[in-house]
């Protein structure tokens, strides 16, 4: 029998581990996912992270500090809660500054994460007014971080089957997801694709799929801010009265806007609160986004030669029906608004000419006349915290001016002496009276009562002492009196004293006197007029004389 057996054993083929390895990585590894969460500071962000990796809320946004850049991640698993499908990351970033949104693309760069990353823009329904400016830079950064640093090559073809994968996503959207047909149907029947309707999927040419999300929709009424959560008032509540008529026309046609927008980019839009249903429907509508078939023409290019692929469907369904009536759980998917949806919300509402007017801001870069954000303004007044305002510019005048208009205003004023601060009401300037040193020295600055009262007194009693005294010795007083008259005669007796001085304090001769010298002559007096009194007690006391005539 002829040996069937090789002469010589086959080679093993060269590095068996390495792909036994490989072969095993490829079939057990688990995709993953991103979700880039954008949104102003204390939008509502942390909530939305939380619901959608299932986790605990944590602290909210206000309690926090301020990181350059949020990540959480958590793994996703199958409604029977047995595979682990992706594991699913959450990068947040905290503000539409250039500083925070230059570090994304360092950890999710677009060539590797186009095919697996869904971005939401969170909107804070405490301020609407907002709306248009945030979701316009939020969209345009997109856009910008889709394109890449550079024309890569690799860059260009992801945004390619995106695009692509995004656009058969939108025109084979159903409401029945078990009549959606599977992947290999759509790739042997092309032709079937429908045609997307005006001012659908006219940007986003990279075909990221967008979720936009408008937080705290239960303070859509609120008419002031008693949470704390937003500066002034809050949301529609704050500019109408009530919630008549023109509340729902104002809310209604904010909701036109935005769906007017999110038709532009593919987007979905949802409105949610802090309530578990509403966040729950937005994490199930993300997934179904996230895992999203690749485009049928993409399969017929990698089947061609081969056998038809395997059918693709989406793990994650979305089931929930679209709602745009209750205002606090609007749900818009991708794929199922247009424009006549829109329109008929509420009529009036021109979808054609909000398109227009977007186009125009992106293409000037500023407000425009007939710009979105001009527009927006006019139906939604700006109810936020304005800066204070700059205090007028004071130009001063020259110091050399200023105090030669003063000089000049001073010279003409008649009390412009300081002294005259000092001087007595009666006394103006040219009645005669001039001023001193500290004020003038006028007879009315010194009236003292008591001192001309007890100088009066003092005269009483020396006058009545002096008529006791002259019953005894009236003698000897005339004889005296002739003594005394030959003394006088002579010019130097004791006798002979200065002339008398007034109670008053002038003197028969004082004319020409000064008043420091009235004064001094008054004192004089007062003494003088004490040794007499002085005298005449002691003559009262022994009945007769004691002079020196007694002596004798």
């Amino acid at each position: 029998m002829e040996n069937s057996r090789p002469s010589t054993p086959e080679a093993p083929p060269a590095d068996l581990w390495s792909s036994i390895l490989d072969s095993v990585s490829s079939t057990r590894s688990i995709p993953s996912k991103q979700i880039l969460l954008l949104g102003q500071p204390r939008s509502g962000k942390s909530v939305i992270a939380s619901a959608l990796l299932q986790k605990p809320a944590s602290a909210p946004e206000e309690d926090k500090g301020d990181f350059a850049l949020g990540y959480d991640w958590a793994d996703v698993r199958d409604d029977a809660d047995e595979d682990t499908l992706a594991r699913l990351s959450v990068y947040t970033v905290p503000s539409t500054a250039a500083a925070y949104t230059a570090l994304l693309p360092h950890f999710v760069p677009p060539r590797t994460a186009l095919p697996h990353t869904a971005v939401i823009i969170v909107l804070d329904w405490t301020r609407p007014w907002t709306f248009v400016d945030e979701l316009g830079t939020w969209l345009q950064w997109v856009e910008a971080w889709a394109r890449g640093s550079g024309g890569e090559r690799e860059v260009e073809i992801a945004r390619e089957e995106n695009r692509e994968r995004l656009q058969a996503h939108l025109q084979h959207y159903t409401e029945d997801p078990a009549s959606v047909p599977a992947a290999s149907n759509l790739a042997s029947n092309p032709d079937t694709l429908l045609p997307l309707g005006p001012g659908t999927l006219t940007h986003n040419t990279a075909g990221v799929p967008i979720i936009v999300v408008c937080a705290k929709a239960d303070l859509i009424d609120e008419g002031a801010d008693s949470g704390g959560l937003a500066a002034g008032s809050s949301g529609m509540g704050g500019m109408v009265k009530g919630k008549g008529g023109e509340w729902e026309e104002r809310t209604d046609g904010v909701m036109q806007v935005l769906r007017t927008v999110c038709l532009k980019y593919g987007a979905s839009l949802f409105y949610t609160t802090q309530q578990p249903g509403t966040l729950q429907v937005l994490r199930q509508h993300a997934l179904h986004l996230l895992f999203m078939p690749p485009a049928p023409s993409s399969l017929l290019s990698s089947s061609a030669g081969t056998d038809a692929p395997a059918p693709a469907r989406n793990p994650f369904t979305f089931a929930h029906r679209p709602n745009t009536l209750d205002r606090d759980r609007i749900v818009v998917p991708a794929g199922w608004d247009s424009w006549g949806k829109i329109t008929v919300l509420r009529e009036g509402f021109d979808a054609r000419a909000w398109g227009d007017a977007w186009e125009a801001d992106l293409e000037d870069g500023a407000d425009t006349e007939h710009g979105a954000r001009k527009m927006y303004r006019s139906l939604v007044l700006d109810q936020g915290a304005k800066p204070p305002a700059l205090p007028p510019f004071n130009s001063p005048m020259p110091e050399q001016n200023l105090l030669a208009k003063h000089y000049d205003e001073n010279a003409k004023k008649p009390d412009r002496d300081p002294r005259g601060a000092f001087r007595n009401p009666g006394e103006m300037p040219g009645a005669g009276a001039t001023a001193g040193i500290v004020g003038p020295l006028g007879s009315s600055s010194f009236s003292l009562p008591n001192v001309e009262r007890a100088l009066s007194e003092m005269e009483a009693g020396a006058g009545l002492n002096a008529s006791v005294a002259g019953g005894d010795g009236a003698r000897r007083a005339s004889a005296r009196a002739g003594a005394g008259a030959s003394g006088a005669s002579g010019g130097g007796g004791a006798g002979g004293g200065r002339p008398p001085v007034s109670p008053g304090g002038t003197s028969p001769g004082g004319a020409g006197q000064t008043q420091h010298e009235v004064l001094q002559n008054f004192f004089q007096s007062l003494l003088s007029s004490k040794d007499r009194a002085g005298a005449s007690a002691k003559v009262n006391g022994n009945g007769n004389s004691s002079g020196p005539e007694d002596a004798s």
